[in-house]
């Protein structure tokens, strides 16, 4: 005769022990303190190559809107006026720059200047090249854009659109169909608010510097 047995069914699980809250804050503290030096370290590590990116970007876009200088000069927009060098103790890269590229004759080609400015998604930065003595672009490259893929996007990917920019003369109109005058920028169709963006943003900076890029090309500071 077999007698049965039973095991003891397991009481209820013991409650984690209390952790003082001060030693929660501490700990939380330093976790928090060595995730933020290790993103800072990081930060700091990648900050120079991201730099230097951004410089060859900038290079290879100012000798596309100025059409392949021999070489071109950077400008510093200073209390109204354009000057070849950083007052004492400003940061350079925190001024306001512009470009002027010269031909192998020596003789000034134009001016390469950044903008931005909010379309239709974010911010939009392009650069232009302008010919200061005829009023006209020489081209248009965007730097950055978040506009809409396959719409918006088109400001920088459609080659039609951004060949438009090149002889075009300022200030600048967007229309609808094939454009008939030379200040005229056919906009392109599901996309005239990104359009109309990069045709603002060139038109409000020409505004702004285009009494001082010419000024300093008249005053013959553009010749070496």
């Amino acid at each position: 005769m077999s007698v049965e047995t039973h095991a003891p069914e397991p009481g209820p699980p013991a409650p984690p022990p209390d952790v003082a809250p001060a030693r929660l804050l501490t700990v939380l503290g330093v976790g928090g303190a060595v995730a933020g030096t290790l993103l800072v370290l990081a930060f700091g590590l990648t900050l120079p190559r991201i730099e230097a990116n951004r410089a060859r970007a900038l290079d290879a876009a100012v000798k596309e809107v100025l059409r392949a200088p021999a070489r071109y000069d950077t400008l510093f927009v200073v209390n109204g006026a354009l000057t070849k060098t950083a007052p004492p103790g400003a940061d350079p890269k925190k001024l306001e720059q512009v470009y002027l590229g010269y031909g192998t004759d020596g003789r000034p080609v134009g001016f390469a200047v950044v903008a931005a400015e909010a379309g239709f998604q974010d911010v939009i930065t392009l650069i232009f090249g302008y010919d200061a003595r005829d009023r006209k672009l020489l081209g248009m490259k965007v730097l950055e854009s978040k506009e809409t893929p396959g719409l918006g996007d088109r400001i920088e990917k459609s080659e039609a659109f951004v060949a438009q920019f090149a002889g075009a003369v300022a200030p600048l109109v967007g229309v609808k169909g094939k454009r008939s005058k030379p200040g005229e920028v056919s906009m392109i169709t599901g996309a005239t608010i990104s359009s109309r963006a990069v045709i603002r943003i060139i038109n409000k900076a020409l505004a702004r510097l285009g009494p001082r890029l010419e000024a300093y090309r008249e005053e013959g500071k553009g010749n070496p």
